[in-house]
Order: structure tokens, then sequence, then C-alpha cells
């Protein structure tokens, strides 16, 4: 038999990009949950946990709602978007 039990036995080129993949979209969903908790975004960070897309969710997030991808000053904190001052 001697196929992998975890891809199936999927091998080569296809299997490097599939573990690229993987590994790309989990590094954009932990990125992206933790700017959702830092801004106290909280219907974001359900929409992003819940999810998944490969990344393109997360690309969306952090693109649009952060804009995380441009420089805005040389501030490097963000206010968070929900937090009512007592």
């Amino acid at each position: 038999m001697g196929t992998s039990l975890f891809f199936g036995g999927i091998g080569g080129v296809f299997g490097l990009i599939l573990g690229i993949t993987i590994l790309l979209s989990l590094a954009l969903k932990g990125y992206s949950l933790w700017f959702a908790a830092k801004r106290n975004d909280k219907w974001w960070f359900i929409i992003l946990l819940i999810v998944n897309t490969l990344g393109i969710l997360e690309i969306i997030y952090l693109s649009a709602v952060v804009k995380i991808w441009k420089k805005i000053g040389s501030s490097t904190t963000l206010p968070p978007t929900d937090v009512k001052s007592q």
C-alpha cells in the first residue's frame, strides 16, 4: 500500500503547494484574529474564527478594515472601534 494517511498519498509539487497554502492561511487567520481582539472588534473576531476561506476574508479584514497594509503616519497603535467611554 505505502500511501500516506495524512494526505492520502498526495506528494510532489501539489503537496508542497497545499502545505504552503495551509501555513499561509493559518498565519493570516492568527494575525487577523489578533488584530480583531486588539481593536475590540467582537463581531469580526467571531466571523474570522468561524469562517474558513483560505485567507481571503482575513486579507479583506486586514486591508479594508484595519488598513494594516498602508502606513498611517508614524503611529503603530490602532484605537479600538467599539469601546464606549465611561
